[in-house]
C-alpha cells in the first residue's frame, strides 16, 4: 500500500537503472529536467499592432550528473571506455531514474533515451582528508520523459 500523498517522495531514495542493472548506491542525481525549446514569433496583427508570441518548440535533450562514492565497481569506467574506443553503438543506452517512497515502492520514474557517458570526474585527492572519495558520471541523452 502506498503512503499518503504528502509522505510519498523522499529526496534520499532513488536509483539509476541501465541495461537491467540498478545502481542504488548513488549519493546525488542532478539534471533530471524536462524542457522544450522556445520559439519567438514577432508579427503584426491585421490592425497593425505589434505582437510578440512565444511558442513551444522541440523537446530538448539534456545531461544527467550522478555522484557516488568510489567502489570496486568498474561498470561506469567500462561504459565510458566504449566512447573512448569509438564504439558509440555500445555506449548508447536507455535508462531510467526511479524515485522510491519510504517503503521502497516506486513513486515516479524518468526514462531517458540514447544516453552515453560524457565524462567521469573524481573528487579531490587530499592527504589527511576524511571525506568519502566520489566519482561523478555525466550522461548526455537525447530525451527524457516521465514514465507512464
Amino acid at each position: 500500500m502506498a503512503l499518503p500523498q504528502y509522505d510519498s517522495g523522499v529526496g534520499w531514495s532513488f536509483g539509476l537503472t541501465i541495461d537491467g542493472i540498478t545502481f542504488l548506491d548513488i549519493q546525488e542525481i542532478d539534471g533530471v529536467k524536462l524542457e522544450a525549446d522556445e520559439i519567438e514569433l514577432k508579427a503584426n496583427t491585421l490592425q497593425g499592432k505589434y505582437v510578440n508570441k512565444r511558442l513551444p518548440g522541440r523537446k530538448k535533450a539534456g545531461e544527467i550528473t550522478l555522484t557516488r562514492g568510489v567502489t570496486s565497481d568498474k561498470s561506469w569506467n567500462a561504459w565510458i571506455a566504449n566512447v573512448f574506443d569509438g564504439n558509440i553503438i555500445g555506449a548508447r543506452k536507455n535508462g531510467s531514474i526511479t524515485v522510491y517512497d519510504y517503503m521502497g515502492l516506486e513513486v515516479q520514474k524518468f526514462n531517458f533515451v540514447n544516453g552515453w557517458p560524457k565524462s567521469i570526474e573524481y573528487g579531490a585527492f587530499k592527504a589527511g582528508d576524511t571525506s568519502v572519495m566520489t566519482e561523478k558520471l555525466t550522461i548526455v541523452h537525447e530525451g527524457m520523459e516521465v514514465a507512464s
